[in-house]
């Protein structure tokens, strides 16, 4: 899992790049937490986790507390998740998820993204069997066997855990991700994660070559120029 993490940070740098309009992607995640958890970040870890990783990723906190303060309103967006999944270029196995109030628009578009780049989207369940809904959880410490213990004193199942250069990152399923992250506070205290996400991290590999990553490339381009895109999850090697 972790090999399959290392993978993913090299498509996410490449991702970020083409996110133009990465303040109204953040507004919105963060909008739909907290209108479906709460607005308070110390009860919604979530939507704490979201606002961490917003002001990594240098969004302005007028963005994000504007997206707050109109989750504190009545009606709004109703705003709820969708993904796609298929074949990408050369094969690779790709999972398109997304955030939408128009779920016939959204899945328009995304097909596009699929048509324009000779690809073929599939059904739910086409691909995401191939793909592990994984936490992923990093943060400076040295004592993994201490992490480990703490993990799974608190029932966490932990997929696998790394060590390196003093930053231990921890894999659970998704499904775990509040054991972890409390089970890590009430071991060090408060945290600064450099990771704190939940994605969807390939089993294997489909390597792709020649002609494929530039159509691939493409097909990243085209998805997150879309509004409704949040993150292009793939197993492509290249």
């Amino acid at each position: 899992m972790g090999r399959a993490y290392q993978n993913r940070k090299v498509s996410m740098a490449k991702t970020a790049e083409a996110k133009t309009k990465v303040y109204s992607k953040y507004g919105r995640a963060i909008y739909v937490s907290a209108k479906s958890g709460g607005v308070d970040p110390s009860a919604n870890l979530t939507l704490r986790g979201l606002i961490e990783r917003a002001k990594k990723d240098q969004v302005p906190t007028h963005v994000i507390e504007k997206a707050i303060d109109k989750a504190k309103g009545a009606g709004g967006e109703d705003f709820a998740v969708a993904r796609y999944e298929g074949y990408g270029p050369g094969g690779c196995m790709v999972i398109v998820e997304c955030l939408t109030d128009n779920p016939n628009r959204t899945y328009g578009d995304v097909r596009q993204c699929f048509v324009k780049t000779k690809s073929k989207i599939g059904t739910p369940g086409t691909v995401s069997h191939m793909f592990d809904h994984a936490a992923i959880l990093a943060f400076k410490h040295d004592d993994e066997d201490a992490v480990l213990e703490a993990l799974l004193s608190a029932d966490v199942d932990v997929s696998d855990i790394e060590s390196e250069e003093g930053k231990i990152t921890v894999f659970t399923p998704q499904a775990d991700y509040f054991k972890a992250k409390q089970a890590l506070t009430d071991l060090l205290g408060e945290i600064d994660f450099e990771v704190d996400e939940i994605q969807f991290l390939p089993k294997g590999g489909s390597p792709i070559s020649g002609d494929d990553v530039a159509q691939f490339e493409r097909f990243l381009d085209l998805c997150n120029d879309l509004d409704d895109v949040q993150n292009v999850y793939h197993d492509a090697e290249y």
